[in-house]
């Protein structure tokens, strides 16, 4: 359940900060979305990928002649079909440092082949392809391939993938280190520290987790060959991204003989914005049978094959004064990349924790180093609210355990150390910058919501019934709104990172727009037409949006880092600035008036101080599309598109306080009651973020209490399907109380931050916050995630974890 305060709009401004409903739902709730796996094209293949039952070994050799053999089976590929066909690339590299990656032919940095021909690094690297005229015959055929491995020593954490004499994965890359990556002030932290009258320092395992999108992966490839295009159909965040990197960087094919569409995406939570070797192979495949060739994933499959989030081990330090001031922080981790470089895990695993560990609050001296391992397990990537949220769980923990050296409320070490508001723009001596907030206004809602003075009687009531309450306090800043391009390729991007649109007025006055964006569930097409409409003064049912198409989207760079509504929306604004601008234009000459005399206002023109005299926007539409009597100088039609590029990044924020009660019998813990109070800027759709809010908190708090993508020494994932690894459920959400503060943005027109996955920063630090306070007086200062039932009921007991 959900109480939520301020039902005002944001923005109370024509149609943006309205709740509209999602004119997306009624399709998904009745089942008739088209996803990757509903597209049957005539003739369709299904391919089946044979993964490494191993973690680490020689392949000695491949026999597939008894798979080629049985019914159904129309093709057994293994690397030596596709010895002309590159290696996937890498294109977040960390910045700035010498960094090192597997080989590229273009003198990039390379990730993984499609298929493992002499060496396999991870279970489930894939090493064989079939294609069969069923699912079923070409899953039966991978039994029949026979394989012969020499088995190598495996490694599974980053810190012992770095340490000496440990298995080498890559001969490009010594040591298993792909970066020792740095920011901050190492000298002025250390000498915080050495100075200060108060350290505490903590030992963290941010454990690894598996992105769980009720869709997994899937792809269609379809060969023309009377044209040589190919088209693909993917499960994907970023079509236009895929494009070029599949057609220049992977397969050496124009790029304009390459179509990307991304039908109904399934959720993706930073998993699908990646190139996967299935992507290429159904394309290969389907030009050499002369058929379209389809691949859908299994969730045992997605296990082993699709990124995986977090993996950070880190020790880390914070200095203060007696009274309660925060002085420095220092953080040493060691990050999990997994087997392979992913298409952007480096800059995940590097900046996006590094620069964001201050939090909230004014530090004098910060310091992070990175050391980025290769190891025997599935690639990482990003995983909703990356790095942000492995630097909030390490920020907000050691606040916790500062306040208890010192003796001092939680809640008051925070408040006294908040960014006050006249310091913005703030840079946080990490390399991040700001742009505005009023962090004291945000933390001061949410200890009011939550009741946070009433604690200690509640405390003694849960105990009456067996029961241990504790409460915990997190709160964050979340860079979004990725772009700006240049600063990105600063943080080693090797690319750009602005945003497109279109907008075209059809003579009947309806609208299209088109983006470069790509939803995976966000409710792009509604969110869309209100910014269109709203900027138009148009109904939004006359809004059309398009989107995931490569042939009918201009080039853009896709969803992810809760960029959608902060990029992609403020280059339709601006595209619908420039329409009314040309309308302006125009409607001097349909008016009969000199053009500072003409109004644009509610979707019309007119007169100044004439409102009989006016031009509605359809007949506008239509006199555009004619064209007759226009000067030279405007062209007919009204057809404009932005490419949007931000002066800088965008930094949403908030405080989120845990309510946890935990059994002393079971060791159980609940959530009972979850209050959060996050600042998006201006947000264009209330209820569409407010369900966005909700998922991102559970997701935290599946990391908090239950999830844990855990590997054996043999580096084989034990949490292998949902029967291993446990994820949130509806009868795990607590109760919300959700609000917000509107703090808008510098750097968009739309005063926009990100929202879609900030509120999965601080859950994790907030519940963990919660069980160590309703543990502390056993004596206990910290608690792994997932903190589970066992964990709790040793402690208990006096047990270490």
């Amino acid at each position: 359940m959900t109480a939520v305060t301020g039902e005002t709009p944001l923005q109370g401004n024509g149609l943006l900060g309205q709740p509209l409903d999602s004119r997306e739902d009624p399709q998904l709730l009745r089942g008739e979305a088209t996803y990757v796996g509903d597209i049957d094209l005539p003739g369709t293949a299904h391919m089946a990928i044979l993964g490494s039952p191993v973690a680490h070994a020689k392949i000695l050799s491949i026999d597939t002649k008894a798979a080629e053999q049985l019914p159904g089976v129309l093709k057994v590929a293994t690397a030596a079909d596709f010895t002309d066909v590159m290696p996937l690339p890498c294109i977040w590299i960390p910045g700035g440092v010498e960094s090192h990656f597997p080989p590229h032919p273009y003198g990039l940095p390379g990730s993984r082949p499609v298929l493992s021909g002499d060496t396999v690094r991870h279970v489930g690297d894939p090493i064989a392809a079939v294609v069969a005229e069923t699912p079923r015959q070409a899953a039966a055929a991978l039994a029949a391939i026979s394989v012969e491995y020499e088995p190598l020593t495996v490694v599974t954490r980053a810190d012992e993938a770095v340490a000496e004499g440990a298995p080498q994965l890559h001969e490009a890359v010594p040591g298993n280190l792909n970066a020792y990556w740095t920011c901050g002030d190492k000298d002025r932290t250390d000498a915080a520290i050495a100075a200060a009258e108060v350290t505490v320092e903590l030992d963290l395992v941010n454990q690894r987790t598996i992105n769980s999108p009720i869709e997994p992966r899937g792809a269609v490839g379809d060969y023309n060959a009377a044209t040589g295009e190919y088209t693909l159909y993917a499960s994907t965040q970023g079509p236009h991204n895929h494009r070029f990197l599949l057609s220049a960087l992977v397969l050496g094919i124009p790029f304009n003989k390459l179509r990307v569409v991304a039908p109904t995406v399934g959720g993706s939570f930073g998993t699908k914005g990646y190139l996967y070797p299935d992507m290429p192979l159904v394309l290969l495949l389907s030009k050499a049978l002369g058929r379209p060739v389809k691949w859908v994933d299994t969730r045992t499959g997605l296990m082993n094959s699709t990124v995986q989030g977090r993996d950070h081990r880190q020790h880390v330090t914070l200095a203060g004064t007696r009274d309660g001031r925060i002085t420095a922080v220092r953080c040493t981790s060691y990050a999990n990349l997994g087997a392979y470089p992913s298409t952007i895990g480096p800059g995940v695993a590097t900046a996006l924790m590094g620069r964001s560990i201050s939090g909230m609050y004014d530090i004098d001296a910060a310091f992070c180093e990175v050391y980025a391992a290769f190891t025997n397990t599935v690639p990482l990537g990003a995983q909703r609210g990356s790095g942000r949220a492995e630097a909030a769980f390490l920020m907000e923990r050691l606040v916790d355990r500062y306040a208890s050296e010192i003796g001092m409320d939680p809640a008051a070490v925070r408040r006294k150390n908040l960014v006050p508001k006249e310091k913005f723009p703030y840079d946080n001596g990490l390399g991040w910058t700001y742009d505005s907030g009023d962090y004291q206004l945000n933390f001061d809602r949410a200890i009011e919501l939550s009741g946070y003075a009433d604690m200690p009687a509640r405390k003694t009531e849960a105990r009456a019934r067996g029961k241990r309450l504790g409460v915990g306090i997190a709160s964050y800043v979340a860079i979004c709104g990725v772009g700006p391009s240049t600063r990105m390729s600063q943080e080693g991007m090797l690319g750009g990172t602005w945003e497109s649109a279109n907008i075209r007025v059809h003579p009947t006055g309806e609208v299209t727009v088109t983006v470069g964006s790509a939803s995976t569930g966000q409710s792009h097409g509604t969110v869309f037409a209100q910014v269109a409409a709203d900027e138009l003064g148009i109904d939004p049912a006359t809004v059309q949006v398009y989107e995931g198409d490569t042939l009918k989207a201009p080039y853009g760079q896709g969803t992810y880092g809760s960029r959608s509504y902060s990029m992609a929306a403020p280059a339709i604004a601006l595209t619908a600035r420039k329409i009314k601008s040309k309308l302006v234009k125009a409607g001097a000459v349909f008016l009969g008036v000199p053009e500072d005399k003409v109004v644009y206002a509610d979707g019309k023109v007119f007169e100044e101080g004439n409102e009989q005299n006016t031009k509605t926007f359809a007949e506008l539409a239509m006199a555009m599309w004619y064209g007759w009597g226009l000067p030279p100088e405007i062209e007919p039609a009204l057809d404009e598109t932005t490419h949007f590029d931000p002066p800088d990044f965008n930094y949403p924020f908030g405080t989120h306080v845990a309510v946890v009660e935990i059994d002393e019998l079971t060791g159980e813990t609940e959530v009972v009651a979850y209050t959060a109070v996050d600042d998006a800027g201006h947000i264009g759709n209330p209820k569409i973020v407010l369900g966005q809010i909700e998922g991102s908190i559970l997701h935290g708090l599946g990391q908090a209490l239950m999830e844990h993508a855990e590997y054996d020494p043999d580096g084989r994932l034990v949490s292998r399907d949902l029967g291993h690894y446990a994820l949130p459920r509806a009868i795990d959400a607590p109760f919300f109380t959700l609000d917000k503060t509107t703090t808008p943005s510098p750097h968009n027109p739309l005063g926009a931050k990100g929202a879609g996955e900030i509120a999965t920063v601080p859950p994790a630090a907030a519940v963990v916050n919660a069980v160590v306070d309703a543990l502390s007086d056993l004596g206990v200062r910290h608690i792994d995630m997932p903190v589970t039932p066992e964990k709790v009921w040793r402690r208990l007991r006096g047990e270490s974890q």
